[in-house]
Order: structure tokens, then C-alpha cells, then sequence
């Protein structure tokens, strides 16, 4: 039998109690309780910072008996981050860390009326100064963004962030149940082995995804035929089999998605060096999923709150549809943020999204001492034990940018070997890597125009060769309308520095100019004269540079085999950056780019440059884009649009392009004539549908054309 809870919350130093909510996080509480302004407006979010030192208290009263040979027990699916538990005023569990299930038995400290508290300790440091960022996590298991990222205010939370309750339980209860299986060579069979902790012998019943009975006994090993395995959106179904294990009084159930996935070298990867000694080449990054080797193509998923706490199915689940219905197949959950709560893995899984997993390691030196492993140990198991059974779950990685000048970390630091050693002795058959980016990988460029080399994104990935691009962005503006939510009505225009601009990401959070990148804008379109065309403006620079950048990482197949940008959604509301929704689901104009970017299939175009003049010869490469496992055929039309005129360049005839695999066909020219526009419209029709190229046109007549190329 279950119980629930009523809480509440204190701030010790006040010892003033108010209602609080569980799961959630104590800090929010208290702001709510104190009538704190909204988190997201202006600098608000600051007041947080003043208790970061403080102890925090829940306290619930509760009168339940356990009856007969019952137990009652206390359960929490996750406390962040230390903690102690008493009950009765006895302390009776002390804890570190925030991934790791609570089980307490509380039978021989129970009265006839009993009061429950749990203690949570300050924020913990790794010794420097408070204030400092994200180097005070890396002591501790502890999610490092809330600490400060690009993207990320300072804003750390703790509490009773999961799911708490009593439980009464006796021999009948089914403490533990793990389902693994062998497939066969063909896929046709699986062997399958329930692990039950229970001290009676349940009965176990499988269904398949139509919900028809294929397996009902009690010997916890046994075999199925005719599998239908679990596809990744674009590949297939996500075929999902179900399970009960029942005892007399109790009753556990889960999924289970059959499927096979490995990393595999990527085309050309192998580098066979002439002289001796041979060294590494780049590290396999092509993920074969049930023996077919597939195009990852997805985005970089971080917390979608501030206050993780309060996140549950309802707010994960329009964010998964998002990916789903844009044609992406893969999220690449950041090590810097937490693992998420059981409802987005198994929205995941019900998608057909392939989930890279990393641990809550990132851009740190993390330590080689005792009591850091020892956490590290305890909640990495518990973190494999909960996630391996997902269907999604595809990949382990130790964490983000940790083979960095920043980080300093080697596949030598002991962290790094704990978790490949984890990974494999608790969840083999599933891939490893102990950081992203690896030898071939990149990470970057973040901007529309690369700092280093000033040249736009249609140039710069053009010219890459990477097997992997695993973070890559385009920043931009979010809309007037948008910004007008949370920016204070005197600061609206121009943005300045230090202000809420500045709070919400617009300046002074990555290098450069960072996301709002004033001097791109004036580059292609002049002085910045109003809110509403600066914003205009660059969101028409990042939808296109998106565009640009994840078509050109599917021509690169197979030599490049991922395409996962930085990044999909935001935790609180943000001026500019690189997200593709706005907070908290909000999907911004270059989500629509990309949605088109990643049809299955498509006719795409290389386009060497996003800015042309009047005059010049336009070019452009055509491509029939494969991701899908069935060949395909099509007539492809290009036009170029000029203000009012249509002109039709060319038509590829009879294209085809064999399961997951690309064609390179024409390259259409066209010189530019004198129209009184701003821009001209490559367009690419097919039976796949339209694909359009919006790229910046200067007369050589205008004004602005003239301003430009005098600054």
C-alpha cells in the first residue's frame, strides 16, 4: 500500500514554515511563499543568489501503521543534493547525492503520531570563492548549469525534487525487476531473462505492441519469435512489447523495445599513417541501430525549467512531439544539465527518439579523490540501473567537453574510467564514450558569421570534414513580441550591456559579440534602426543558417554520420541564442527551417554563400537528400525568385537515390540581374515537397549596399 504526503517547507534560518511542493524544488517554494516577482522578468532571477548558503527543511506528519508481518517504509526517487532524514527528531539517513533512491525502514522508530523532516544541506562547493561558476560543481555529482552557463542564469535549486512516499511491504512485495535479452542474428528470436528480487515466485506475462499475450508462466527465462524490433523516428515503428510480474499482493510492469546499436567506424575514418608509431584515428561515431547503419540527426536536449522539480510528462511531452514531427531521430542529453525524470525517457521511447545519455560531468577537472568516486560510483550505478532498460537509450557518454584546455581531463582520469567500467559491467551491449567532442568530432561554430575566419556558415561547413558535428549553432534574436515579456519597457531599444539584455543571454556570455551578434546585422543589412527589423533580421540569418548547416552535414554522408545542433530548448526565457524553442515550447522560426532541413527525404542544394550582389553568377549544387530505409525517384525543378519574377533554372530528371544514401546531381548558374529586392528565393520542388533558400541580394543601385561596403 502507497501513501501520500502532505509537506512542508522552512528556511531554517527563519524557521518560518509554508506549504511546499513534492516533488519540486524548496528555493521555488520560498519565492512563491515570499511573493517574489516573476523569475523570468528582467534581473529577478538574482534574488536567488542570497540564499545559496542556507539549510532548507520539509517536515510531514503522518499516523500509518504497518499491520501483520508489514513494514513501512519511507521511499524518495531522488533528494537534491545532501540531506538527512529523521524521524520523531532522530536522525536516521545521511545522504550525498541527488540520483540515488532513498528506501528507509521506518517500522521501529514509529509513535502513534509521527513527524518526518528531511534536512537539506547548503549548495556544495568545490572550495573556490562562491560566485565563481561552474568550476564550484566539480567536487560534487551535482548538475554544474546552475551554477552559470551561456544560456543558463545563476540559479541553483535543491529539495525533494522526485516523487515521495510511504509504503507499507511484505514478502510479497516485488522489490526489484530487470528484464534483459539476446536477439538473434536475423532479429527473428529473443531469449529473454527477468532478474526478480521478490521472495515468492511471481508469474510473468509479455505482450506484444498489439496487446496480445505472447508469454505467460513462471520460469524467468524463455524465448519469442517473429520480433518487431524498435526503430528510431524516420527507420521504422518504435514497437514497444509490455510486461506484468504479479505476486499475490503486489505488481510490477514495464517495456521493453527490442533492438541491437553499436558504433561503428565511419567512412574513411581510418587514418594509416606512413611512419611508425600508428596513432588513434578518429573515434567511431556512425551508430548502427538493428545492423543498419543511419544518419543521427537531432538536437543537444537541457533542462526544460530552472526548477527541475516541477518538470513531469506534461512538460516534456510537447518538446518530444516537437523533435518527433521536425524528422529528428536523436537528443543528446548535455552532461551539464540533470538526468531527467522516468516520463521523458519513456516519451522517448514512445517516439522513436534515440536518447545519448551523458553523465552530469561538464568542462571540469573533476577529481581522482576517495569521496568524489565514491559518489560518483554510487550515482552513476544508480543512474545505469534506472535508464537501461529504455528503449531510447543508445549511447553512454562520461560528459561535455571534458578532453578540453578547460577541463583537463584524459581517457586517464579516474572518473572517466569508473563510468566506461560501470557501463559495461551494468549495460554491456550499449555503446560507450568517455566525452564529446572525440578525435573527428566538432563542437562549434555557435555564430552565423565564424569570429576567426569571418566567413558565413554556408562557407564554413562547407569546407569542414568532421565525422561528427555533435554541437553546432546559429545564434538569434527571439521576437519583439516575446522579448517585450521579460525585458523592462525602458530597455527595450537599443539592447545595451549590463542590464536585462545582458541577463538574458544577448551579450557577454560566450566570446565575441556572443548571441546577438550586432555586428553580423549591420554587416548584411545596415544600422540597426528598430527592434522589430533587428529581431526580423536575425531570425532570418539563423533560419538559414540552420538550414545551411544541417543539410550540408546529411550531404557528408557516410563520412560524417551526425548532425546535432546546439541546441533544441531553453529553461527559462532567453533574449538570444541558439535554441530552436523558445521557453518553455514555444517553436521559434528557425524550428521550422529545420523541420524542413530534416525531411526524411528532400531536394536540397549546396549554395557556397548566403549574400549576393547584382551582377554575379549564382550557383548552386543540387542534391537528392536519402535518410529513409526505401529507394527513392523523383523529377527535381529548380527556380530562382526575383521580386516578382519566376525563373525556372533547370529540371533534374528521374533522380534516384538507394536507402539511406544521397545523389549529387547538377550545379545550376544564373547571373544576377538589377530588381529593386532585398532577396531572392532559391526553390527546389519534387515530390517531396518544396525546399526554399531565402539568401540576402544587393542591387548595385541602393543606398544600404553602399553603407555596407563603406563600413
Amino acid at each position: 500500500m502507497v501513501y501520500g504526503l502532505k509537506w512542508e517547507g522552512c528556511r531554517v534560518a527563519e524557521n518560518e514554515w509554508f506549504p511546499a511542493s513534492v516533488p519540486g524544488n524548496i528555493q521555488k517554494d520560498y519565492g512563491e511563499y515570499k511573493n517574489f516577482p516573476d523569475i523570468h522578468y528582467g534581473k529577478n532571477v538574482e534574488m536567488y543568489e542570497a540564499y545559496e548558503d542556507d539549510e532548507w527543511m520539509y517536515r510531514t506528519y503522518f499516523d500509518v501503521k504497518p499491520s501483520g508481518d508489514e513494514r513501512l517504509y519511507f521511499v524518495s526517487n531522488g533528494i537534491e543534493y545532501e540531506y538527512k532524514i529523521a524521524i520523531n527528531g532522530k536522525t536516521i539517513f545521511e545522504h550525498e547525492g541527488m540520483f540515488t533512491k532513498a528506501e528507509i525502514d521506518l517500522t521501529d522508530y514509529l509513535e502513534d503520531e509521527n513527524c518526518l523532516t528531511v534536512k537539506i544541506l547548503p549548495h556544495p562547493l568545490s572550495g573556490e570563492k562562491r560566485g565563481t561558476g561552474r568550476d564550484e560543481a566539480k567536487c560534487s555529482v551535482k548538475p554544474p548549469v546552475g551554477y552559470g552557463w551561456d544560456w543558463h542564469p545563476r540559479c541553483i535549486s535543491s529539495g525533494m525534487w522526485e516523487e515521495a512516499f510511504l509504503e507499507t511491504r511484505n514478502a510479497n512485495k516485488i522489490c526489484e525487476c530487470l528484464c534483459t535479452y539476446e536477439l538473434s542474428a536475423d532479429f527473428s528470436k529473443a531469449k529473454l531473462t527477468f532478474e526478480i528480487d521478490c521472495d515468492v515466485t511471481p508469474e510473468i506475462t509479455l505482450y506484444d505492441p498489439q496487446g496480445n499475450i505472447v508469454y505467460q508462466g513462471t520460469e524467468p527465462t524463455f524465448e519469442i519469435e517473429n520480433i518487431k524490433l524498435w526503430w528510431c523516428n524516420g527507420q521504422g515503428e518504435p514497437n514497444r512489447y509490455s510486461y506484468t510480474v504479479k505476486t499475490a499482493e503486489d505488481e510490477a510492469s514495464g517495456n521493453i523495445g527490442f533492438k541491437t546499436v553499436k558504433l561503428v567506424m565511419n567512412e574513411d575514418a581510418w587514418i594509416e599513417p606512413a611512419l611508425f608509431p600508428k596513432s588513434r584515428s578518429a573515434a567511431p561515431a556512425t551508430v548502427e541501430l538493428n545492423g543498419r547503419k543511419i544518419f543521427a540527426k537531432g538536437s543537444n536536449w537541457v533542462r526544460p525549467e530552472m526548477f527541475p522539480g516541477v518538470c513531469d510528462r506534461s512538460t516534456y511531452e510537447p518538446l518530444v512531439k516537437y523533435a518527433k514531427d521536425a524528422n529528428m531521430n536523436i537528443f543528446r542529453c548535455w552532461g551539464g544539465s540533470e538526468i531527467f525524470k522516468e516520463s521523458f525517457y519513456d516519451l522517448c521511447d514512445e517516439m522513436g527518439i534515440m536518447v545519448w545519455q551523458e553523465f552530469p560531468l561538464a568542462c571540469n577537472l573533476y577529481p581522482d579523490d576517495n569521496h568524489y568516486l565514491e559518489i560518483l560510483n554510487q550515482e552513476a550505478t544508480a543512474i545505469i540501473k534506472r535508464l537501461r532498460s529504455h528503449a531510447c537509450i543508445t549511447l553512454w557518454c562520461g560528459g561535455n567537453e571534458l578532453f578540453n584546455s578547460w577541463s583537463g581531463m584524459t581517457d586517464q582520469s579516474l572518473p572517466l574510467r569508473l563510468l566506461g567500467k560501470l557501463c559495461y559491467e551494468l549495460d554491456r551491449d550499449k555503446p560507450f564514450i568517455m566525452t564529446s567532442p572525440l578525435m573527428g568530432m566538432a563542437h562549434g561554430g555557435y555564430t552565423f558569421v565564424d569570429f576567426d575566419t569571418n566567413k558565413d556558415v554556408f562557407y564554413t561547413f562547407s569546407h569542414a570534414e568532421n565525422t561528427a558535428y555533435t554541437e553546432f549553432g546559429v545564434s538569434g534574436i527571439s521576437s519583439p513580441e516575446y522579448i517585450k515579456t521579460f525585458i523592462p519597457e525602458n530597455e527595450l531599444f537599443p539592447p545595451r550591456e549590463g542590464g536585462a539584455w545582458e541577463k538574458h543571454h544577448a551579450f557577454n556570455v560566450w566570446i565575441g559579440d556572443s548571441w546577438l551578434c550586432p555586428s553580423t546585422l549591420e554587416r548584411y543589412f545596415g544600422e540597426i534602426t528598430s527592434l522589430e527589423s533587428m529581431c526580423e533580421n536575425s531570425q532570418w540569418l539563423q533560419s538559414e543558417g540552420y538550414k545551411a548547416a544541417f543539410e550540408e552535414a546529411r550531404r557528408q554522408w557516410p563520412k560524417c554520420s551526425m548532425a546535432i545542433n546546439w541546441c533544441y530548448n531553453e529553461p527559462w526565457k532567453v533574449a538570444a541564442g541558439n535554441s530552436l524553442l523558445n521557453y518553455p515550447a514555444e517553436p521559434k522560426p528557425c524550428y521550422e527551417a529545420v523541420k524542413a532541413a530534416l525531411r526524411d527525404t528532400m531536394a536540397s542544394a549546396r549554395i557556397p554563400k548566403f549574400d549576393w550582389n547584382e551582377g554575379e553568377l549564382f550557383s548552386a549544387e543540387l542534391w537528392l537528400l536519402n535518410d529513409s530505409p526505401e529507394p527513392v525517384k523523383t523529377d527535381i525543378t529548380a527556380y530562382l525568385i526575383m521580386g516578382e519574377e519566376k525563373v525556372k533554372l533547370l529540371t533534374w530528371e528521374k533522380v534516384s537515390a538507394e536507402p539511406n544514401l544521397h545523389k549529387q546531381g547538377h550545379t545550376v548558374q544564373y547571373i544576377l540581374p538589377h530588381f529593386d529586392c532585398d532577396s531572392i528565393t532559391l526553390l527546389l520542388e519534387s515530390e517531396f515537397g518544396i525546399s526554399e533558400y531565402k539568401l540576402r541580394y544587393y542591387p548595385k543601385v541602393t543606398e544600404i549596399k553602399k553603407k555596407i561596403l563603406n563600413q
